[in-house]
């Protein structure tokens, strides 16, 4: 099970895509914590009107399991974390909204499509069959395992 988790390859292209998925998320999850955290919880609690475990779910996984992502540790995992979370994302916030994002501006903030969602479920993916690929912490845990 630990090998299906850490194995990886020297692959640049794994690093390229979990260090920038990582970086743009985990910046979007900042944006939760602080002085929004309390108006993320009740767009959460009262807007879409969802248990509050689900609100400190998403902030976990934007911020946590990016950074891990970042420096490719359980990339797999984190991976398929940010997956379950941006389907949910579609489904309960920007499906209603059509797949284009608000060009126009046209509607109110936050009010755009899933193009760019998407987007990250397709990384996800990659990462999820890839792995963390060459600098990540992955790659090293697995030479540990192989060696002992």
């Amino acid at each position: 099970m630990r090998q299906m988790i850490f194995t990886t390859d020297n692959n640049l292209a794994s690093l390229l895509l979990r260090v920038t998925l990582g970086g743009i998320v985990f910046i979007h999850g900042l944006d939760k914590i602080g002085p929004g955290f309390d108006y993320f919880m009740d767009f959460v609690t009262n807007g879409m009107g969802v248990p509050a475990i689900l609100g400190w779910a998403t902030v976990f996984i934007e911020t946590v399991c990016c950074i891990s992502l970042i420096v490719g540790f359980a990339t797999r995992i984190n991976a398929l974390l940010l997956f379950g979370l941006f389907v949910g994302i579609i489904i309960m916030v920007h499906a209603r909204f059509g797949f284009q994002m608000n060009w126009a501006g046209q509607l109110e903030a936050g009010q755009e499509g899933y193009e760019y969602h998407l987007l990250v479920l397709a990384i996800c993916a990659a990462l999820a069959i890839s792995g963390g690929g060459r600098l990540s912490i992955d790659r090293t845990i697995l030479e540990k395992l192989q060696n002992s």
